[in-house]
């Protein structure tokens, strides 16, 4: 099922409004999700309205929030989310962080008390179209096992970076773990196999079984193992949030905040050089690794990120690529209640 960016938004937000979230909040949330789905990260996309729209009907997410700003010192601050959703207060947070750069040559701000925010290239970009260098960081459920362990500890805890360009910017989102968990619940939705090396059944073995998965594994083995840990302490423990094993589960229940945190770092490059000349030397480097002739079994060499782009130019001409169950849901009327809640996040 293909169906035009501004469809899907207007599908995505109403389902929201209809579970009873504010229309500008929704709006928001339909923005991050779109920006996913056009970009061909479908496991942050509309897959994921079904589950947002059951924890705010059950109350799990502040539906009025009382967002808290503090700078704590020149080029420090804390954004408190108020358990609202997480991409209003990532994305209000990011643009505080801007304004501090432009005064200061740099920001961090830590967002805290939050529900899922969604791709963090959405926010990274934020700063990128503002001329500014973005990274963010966010802490994510205990569902990946640590190099040489047989049992989650970390989440899959992300890392996004951003840099504006000549044209486009420079847009680079992973997940620490080989795939994000949002993948192995689209292969799930599709009836696909996930590659090995992905993760691990319950037993701790390598399996291909979408269903059969009970924890992912770290990339690079202790390499990711080091980058998810950096993650949770600049995104949990930095913040006075739960950490590690402690961050409370997706699904576990759902009329309750999940009290994320979430850690933006912008930088202005016009206090390390001039803006034009960061463009081009950003706008050379992707030139440069593109005309780097490619290995055998590779037709090209892509810049970081480029793949996305490429799907976002293709989808903005053809339209987004849905599966038709998550279309179904969608123009419905229904809001399930049981869906998600309660549930071990493997089974679900």
């Amino acid at each position: 099922m293909r169906v035009t960016k501004e469809k899907l938004h207007q599908l995505i937000a109403q389902k929201l409004e209809r579970a009873g979230l504010l229309n500008e909040h929704a709006t928001v949330v339909a923005d991050v999700l779109v920006h996913a789905d056009a970009r061909g990260v479908h496991s942050h996309g509309a897959m994921r309205v079904d589950y947002y729209a059951e924890r705010i009907a059950k109350g799990g997410i502040t539906i009025e929030p009382n967002f808290h700003f503090e700078k704590t010192g020149p080029a420090t601050a804390t954004f408190d989310g108020d358990n609202g959703v997480g991409h209003v207060a990532a994305k209000l947070a990011m643009e505080e962080a801007i304004e501090m750069a432009k005064e200061s040559g740099a920001a961090v701000v830590g967002v805290k008390h939050i529900a899922h925010s969604g791709a963090l290239s959405y926010f990274v970009k934020q700063a990128a179209d503002a001329g500014m260098i973005g990274i963010s960081v966010c802490q994510s459920d205990p569902m990946v096992v640590p190099f040489g362990g047989a049992a989650p500890y970390y989440g899959t805890n992300p890392i996004a970076f951003a840099a504006p360009g000549k044209q486009e910017p420079l847009i680079f989102d992973m997940a620490t773990t080989v795939q994000a968990w949002g993948k192995i619940l689209h292969a799930r939705s599709k009836n696909e196999a996930i590659p090995e090396g992905w993760a691990v059944d319950q037993d701790g073995n390598s399996t291909t079984d979408a269903h059969a998965v009970q924890a992912l594994l770290p990339i690079a083995g202790a390499k990711g193992y080091g980058l998810m840990m950096m993650v949770d302490v600049l995104s949990g423990i930095l913040l006075g949030l739960p950490f590690g094993k402690h961050v409370s589960s997706m699904y576990d229940d759902l009329t309750a905040g999940r009290n994320l945190g979430q850690l933006h770092i912008v930088i202005n490059p016009e206090f390390f050089t001039s803006l034009a000349a960061f463009k081009d030397r950003i706008a050379q480097t992707m030139e440069e690794l593109q005309a780097i002739q490619p290995a055998p079994g590779f037709d090209q060499v892509y810049y970081p990120g480029q793949p996305n782009t490429i799907t976002e130019a293709s989808y903005e001409q053809d339209g987004i690529e849905i599966v038709d169950d998550i279309y179904n849901y969608l123009i419905s009327d229904t809001i399930h209640f049981d869906q998600y809640g309660n549930k071990d996040p493997f089974a679900t």
